[in-house]
């Protein structure tokens, strides 16, 4: 009986360390297949906060015009209210925009599509409120840097791509979603695909006859017109596969337009001073992308 009971403990020896190696051979073969499967989420979540569309965190702020004004004369002041209850509009609209694009665009989408758009229409109605002061009294300058408008911090931080504690899931998801379809809305889903040049209405040959005194101020911005054409298009070409659907129409038509409404503006003022001034010419501002 004590020559049996060592061979039967080597077997019951050989039995666990096999059983013992089976377990040990899963564990090993399990966790190799769990530590790949967070790998590849956490490196989608990676890829989801740095391609920094838009977030939809934060508000759009802009300087404010009303206290930087001078003393306004009466007769500019209907001109000038009206002006500045149209400065909070756009940025009313803007912000607006802002919540209705999440998740859409790549890391410029922001500045590109809202931000820059907003600028440029700030600009035109902070030179009207400037033109109307200045037909009355003395014209302020230097009220186009009150133009530039930016995101507060939590904004700011979506729209460099930093991501951070503010992306929650469902942001999270949306730009997700947005990232793998970036490509498509950079090219065939209607972004920017470099196709094609801007053209605008011709502006010169559709005004009337030109006073001597406002010549050079007229052709002064016509000049300026085809300096924002040729912008522009310059632009049309730096951003290819840039945006989503909408991306040229919001960032480049839509600036472009803004720019020719006040610059137009400024030649039928200019003609008005010393003649009669021209009307219906801004319906000459609207410009299209040709194929």
């Amino acid at each position: 009986m004590s020559r049996a009971l060592p061979k039967y403990n080597k077997r019951r020896v050989a039995l666990i360390g096999g059983a013992a190696a089976v377990v040990l051979s899963g564990a090993v073969i399990a966790g190799s297949a769990l530590a790949g499967t967070p790998k590849s989420d956490s490196g989608a979540g990676a890829r989801t906060l740095a391609a920094g569309g838009n977030t939809g965190v934060g508000t759009i702020t802009c300087p404010d015009v009303a206290s930087r004004l001078p003393a306004v004369p009466a007769a500019a002041q209907a001109e000038v209210d009206r002006n500045l209850t149209l400065l909070q509009t756009q940025i009313n609209e803007a912000n607006t925009r802002l919540k209705n694009t999440v998740g859409q665009g790549g890391p410029n989408f922001v500045n590109n599509a809202i931000l820059g758009p907003l600028k440029d229409k700030r600009v035109s109605t902070i030179d009207r409120i400037a033109i109307a002061i200045g037909r009355k009294g003395t014209k302020p300058t230097g009220l186009d840097a009150l133009a530039a408008c930016t995101l507060n911090a939590n904004g700011a931080n979506g729209a460099n791509g930093t991501g951070g504690a503010g992306g929650n899931a469902g942001a999270g998801n949306a730009a997700g979603n947005a990232g793998q379809g970036q490509q498509a809305n950079g090219s065939a889903a209607g972004g920017n695909t470099g196709a094609g040049t801007i053209s605008c209405p011709d502006v010169a040959s559709r005004l009337p006859a030109v006073p001597a005194a406002a010549q050079a101020e007229v052709d002064r911005n016509l000049t300026l017109l085809q300096t924002q054409i040729n912008e522009a298009n310059t632009r049309l070409k730096n951003t290819v596969g840039q945006g989503g659907p909408n991306f040229v129409n919001n960032a480049i038509l839509g600036p472009l337009k803004d720019k020719r409404v006040s610059t137009i503006d400024r030649i039928a003022i200019a003609i008005g001073r010393k003649g009669t001034k021209p009307t219906g010419l801004d319906a000459l501002a609207a410009c299209t992308l040709t194929k």
